[in-house]
């Protein structure tokens, strides 16, 4: 399954390359919660932390999902 972060951006704009890594951040940490249907805020919330770290100019989607689980106070062995 393939998830997008654009419904969150809400009028932001990202160039192409930040929003694909954003994307890419984004499903990934879904495979991290294993996909289980999580509430709409959970997923408002994800995207919220991803796109602020995004914002700092942070491209590597493996460090925005770790700094993600890090915001969250999650483990990354989820």
């Amino acid at each position: 399954m393939s998830t997008t972060i654009v419904p969150f951006l809400r009028g932001l704009s990202f160039d192409p390359e930040t929003t694909r890594v954003m994307d890419h951040a984004y499903d990934t940490f879904h495979a991290m919660l294993h996909d289980k249907g999580q509430p709409f805020v959970v997923e408002e919330i994800i995207a919220t932390r991803i796109i602020e770290i995004a914002n700092t100019g942070e491209r590597d989607p493996d460090t925005i999902c770790q700094r993600v689980l890090t915001a969250l106070g999650l483990e990354r062995g989820m």
